[in-house]
């Protein structure tokens, strides 16, 4: 075994996922470990893949789209990937703004609606 490959459950460690994470992010072929019997190990390019995978669901990017991303770098390389990462990217921007927009209304409203009823009851 190399010195740079994490355990499963050094993996999960790691990256702070639980076991169900990280056989679901395989499942869905995100990852792909190298497999020793039943032992799976990870590598550079692994940990690589989570820290991007958790970096765009950090930013509401769902699983599929991840998944399709991670594929253009290894079939069209990293230009092409870099330039679909902006296209998503302006994407989920205009996604985040509307969702802010909302949960600023949201919380206009909720604070009308207490202080409202605050008010019937005398207190503020």
């Amino acid at each position: 075994m190399s010195d740079n490959r994490l355990t499963f459950k050094e993996m999960c460690a790691k990256f702070d996922v639980t076991p169900r994470t990280l056989r679901y992010y395989e499942y869905i072929e995100l990852l792909s470990p190298d497999r020793e019997g039943r032992a799976r190990f990870y590598g550079p390019r692994e940990c690589a893949r989570m820290t991007l995978i958790l970096r765009g669901r950090k930013f509401g990017f769902p699983l599929e789209e991840i998944r399709q991303w991670l594929l253009i770098y290894e079939q069209e390389g990293t230009e092409a990937q870099m330039h679909a990462w902006i296209e998503m990217a302006d994407r989920q921007l205009v996604e985040l703004a509307e969702q802010q927009a909302q949960l600023k209304e949201a919380i206009t409203e909720l604070h009308a609606l207490r202080d409202d009823t605050a008010k019937k009851l005398g207190i503020d």
